[in-house]
């Protein structure tokens, strides 16, 4: 009786051993004695044991961290870039079978494009187009993953590390550009009030007594203000008649 008792608890264990749950984000490889022999979905899954093994693939969307890599530029400028890919399973047989290790994989491949991409433009278009550079290297990354049952989603550059040198030679160049655009602003303001005060003045001396008045509110403007001056004021028509002299 004891003999069956055991045999029974161990027929039991055998089957509970086979049974498997795959949750909705995951895929289950079978290999039936060391080969690929099927594919299973999310849910409760039976397995035989000894005979029959499953690796479980996750198929979210995973992100990576690609590490900062010094890299010369086109125009021999030394950078540090670093980088995130984004990418997911879709075939989850070709992952488990066809690399040891689709993680590490995927991440030393996006570092050896991230590399060959930077290294092939200008400083200027690797702070300028960022995007773009990106884009390339997801499309390398993506076409050699491919093969391995994974999709690239997206690869973002991260972070650009200047020399120190070249940080300072740009804060410069910055300063230069904006202490440019400030004198432009300032003389074109000069320019727009001197218009202003010419046309003023136009409109004034076609206008009978209006030099008179505009004299008469700058000396009531003056009068509040202690001074230490002596004004004296001339009439306007003596100041036109040797206006007229002096002009003979």
């Amino acid at each position: 009786m004891e003999l069956l008792l055991v045999l029974a608890v161990a027929v039991v264990i055998f089957i509970l051993s086979g049974i498997k749950i795959i949750n909705q984000y995951e895929r289950g490889v079978i290999l039936t004695l060391g080969k690929f022999s099927g594919l299973r979905d999310p849910g409760l899954r039976i397995v035989i044991p000894i005979f029959q093994r499953m690796i479980r693939v996750d198929i979210r969307s995973t992100p990576i961290d690609v590490p900062k890599q010094e890299v010369i530029t086109k125009d021999n400028v030394t950078v540090g870039v670093d980088a995130v890919v984004y990418f997911r399973v879709v075939d989850a047989p070709k992952a488990v079978l066809e690399t040891t290790n689709y993680i590490y994989a995927t991440s030393q491949f996006a570092q050896a494009a991230l590399r060959d991409v930077t290294g092939n433009v200008d400083m200027d278009d690797l702070l300028g187009k960022r995007e773009e550079i990106s884009q390339q290297i997801k499309e390398i990354v993506d076409r050699q993953t491919d093969q391995w049952g994974i999709d690239v989603e997206a690869v973002k550059v991260q972070n650009i590390e200047l020399p120190t040198d070249m940080k300072r030679a740009m804060a410069k160049q910055a300063e230069a550009e904006r202490e440019r655009r400030a004198v432009i602003i300032t003389a074109e303001g000069e320019k727009a009030a001197a218009a202003a005060v010419a046309e003023a003045a136009a409109m004034l001396t076609k206008v009978p007594g209006g030099i008179n008045i505009r004299t008469l509110q700058t000396l009531e403007k003056i009068s509040t203000e202690p001074s230490q001056k002596t004004l004296f004021v001339l009439p306007a028509e003596l100041t036109d008649v040797v206006s007229r002299i002096l002009h003979k």
